[in-house]
């Protein structure tokens, strides 16, 4: 499959998971947890704050590169 089909495949997954995240009810939303862990650097003083998600980008870090790992490893070899 050519690369331009599997950016406009991924972008569609993205655009309906992004809609599907803001329709939803807080109370229901599975990823409200997300920027709320512990690490996360939060700083607020005088009308300046400051959000520093650490902990947040090392799962999403990791989860994209288990991901990777495994879409390299059951893809067929060139």
């Amino acid at each position: 499959m050519e690369i331009g089909r599997v950016l406009i495949i991924v972008g569609g997954a993205l655009l309906a998971l992004g809609l599907l995240l803001v329709l939803l009810p807080r109370e229901i939303n599975p990823l409200a947890w997300f920027g709320k862990l512990p690490g996360e650097i939060s700083y607020s003083n005088n009308g300046t704050s400051i959000f520093i998600p650490i902990t947040s980008m090392i799962l999403v870090s990791a989860l994209l590169s288990v991901g990777l790992w495994l879409l390299r490893w059951f893809s067929p070899p060139r």
